[in-house]
């Protein structure tokens, strides 16, 4: 008996988890990759011997690698080797005025305590509280497929309904008065791409993945992850083809039969899109979609980004692998993103100095630094405006480290709004999908399984469970089972 032709659309984490998943179950897998490599969003830049991650740069949540792996009887130690970064990163308030986040717990407490008397103990209390939401999240929530509500009330989660509720500005300043530790509390619900105004407390969880579960880089970078997961995919026996954007679906009587990706048509039993959910349901008849532009369009997306890969002919003192630039107001920032959707005149930044802790980043005695803007959806991109807030960017580092940069900037590759459309396709020119607010979470998100078409699935950011790497990972395992569980061989 043949097996059941699986055709995914795109090659990013979500993708990649899929596949492995399927294919462990004994469907016939094929990728169709728009791009020249794999690993969607998480791609590489290499230049004059620096080497650059051009997405995800934060490895968090390792456990959730872990169980990945695990599910195919290997292990991350298989395919990459992990350091724990000290500090796990510094937060930059003003000129030297930064705060470092130890690897340690007792630490960080030990920190806080020195800045505002009474909050070790408080953050204690604090990250209890997390620690316990973290499992329910991982236990209980994020595996589910978001196809009914009941999927996530349990006794558990009706006692914490509470924190859906409440949202994570006001549960953090309950806590703590120093508006420094507030904002270092407030940061890590950044990767769930809302305003901590906006985002439910119960994701303080990723407060518990920051201070207790730690950072840490995969030495290489993270690409290493993306070769990790392609190579166990074509151990599995996945085909993958690059350079292979699909241009049109077809379908007989609500079913997809096959897909043409560059000039070529592929047959499907079933077929999974990891690309973006809004640009692949245009390439379906009308009718069969299921969500209008109006419906996207009113979506609280999480931002896009201004990006930039730099080299430098020196090592750079006073910062850290991963550094934040909180120098300027964060909530005057997050209104440019999410109200009025303007470029902001001080946005806050992140910095990505990879070869600090990975020689293999930069040349002897150089420097790799990736700087993030975020900014809003669709927001004006030219090159005008992408060389002003470079300069800007480079003027506050050097004032605020004390550090002379602007000499020794050997080259400067930007990525922005225009280039996550044109590579991705992505809705708006988004970089991290939809914001996992309230009303955008579990069931009230884009479905796994179309409505429409029967044998028609998608996974990724836009989907369940969110934005970032693990839920990436957790999204390709979901649709799996959800497939399984409509198409049983």
């Amino acid at each position: 008996m043949s097996k059941q032709k699986i055709i995914i659309i795109g090659s990013g984490f979500s993708s990649l988890s899929a596949s492995c998943y399927l294919a462990k179950k004994g469907y016939d897998v094929t990728i169709l990759e728009k791009n020249k490599t794999v690993g969607g969003r998480a791609r590489q830049l290499k230049k004059d011997g620096f080497v650059f991650d051009t997405g995800p740069t934060f490895y968090w949540m390792p456990d959730v690698f872990e169980r990945f792996f695990n599910d195919f009887n290997t292990s991350t130690n298989d395919y990459y080797k992990l350091n724990k970064l000290n500090p796990a990163y510094e937060i930059y308030f003003g000129k030297n005025d930064s705060i470092k986040i130890s690897d340690n717990f007792e630490d960080i407490k030990n920190t806080f305590e020195s800045i505002e008397k009474g909050s070790g103990n408080k953050l204690q209390k604090f990250i209890n509280k997390a620690h316990v939401n973290y499992e329910i999240a991982i236990k209980d929530l994020v595996y589910k497929p978001g196809v009914n509500v009941f999927e996530i009330i349990n006794k558990k989660t009706f006692l914490k309904l509470y924190e859906f509720i409440l949202t994570i500005k006001q549960q953090v300043s309950g806590y703590v008065q120093d508006k420094k530790l507030q904002k270092i509390l407030e940061f890590p619900v950044l990767f769930l791409g809302a305003k901590p105004s906006n985002t439910p407390s119960f994701y303080n969880f990723m407060n518990y993945a920051d201070f207790k579960l730690g950072t840490w880089h995969p030495e290489g970078g993270m690409y290493e992850v993306v070769k990790a997961m392609t190579t166990l995919a074509k151990s599995l026996g996945v085909t993958i083809i690059t350079e292979s954007a699909v241009e049109k679906i077809d379908t007989v009587h609500k079913k997809v039969t096959r897909v043409l990706a560059n000039n070529q048509w592929y047959s499907c039993d079933i077929l999974l899109s990891g690309a973006d959910y809004h640009h692949t349901e245009t390439l379906l008849q009308k009718d069969l979609r299921q969500y209008s532009n109006q419906y996207w369009d009113k979506k609280i997306f999480a931002p896009s980004a201004l990006l930039f890969y730099v080299g430098f002919n020196k090592k750079i003192e006073n910062v850290s692998h991963h550094t934040l630039f909180f120098d300027t107001d964060f909530d005057t920032h997050a209104k440019t993103i999410y109200d009025t959707k303007e470029w902001a005149e001080k946005p806050l930044f992140y910095g990505s100095f990879p070869s600090i802790t990975d020689a293999s980043s930069a040349p002897n005695g150089k420097e790799a630094a990736i700087f993030l803007i975020p900014i809003a959806p669709d927001i004006e991109d030219t090159p005008e405006i992408r060389q002003k807030y470079f300069d800007q960017l480079i003027n506050r580092v050097e004032s605020i480290t004390g550090e002379s940069l602007k000499n020794s900037v050997l080259f400067q590759e930007s990525y922005c709004v225009k280039d996550f459309k044109n590579d991705y396709n992505s809705y708006k020119g988004n970089a991290y999908g939809l914001a996992n607010t309230l009303m955008q979470t579990h069931v009230l998100r884009p479905k796994l399984k179309s409505k429409k078409v029967d044998n028609l699935y998608f996974c990724g950011q836009l989907t369940v469970p969110g934005p970032g790497v693990p839920p990436s990972l957790i999204s390709g395992k979901i649709v799996s089972d959800l497939i399984l569980k409509h198409h049983k061989k």
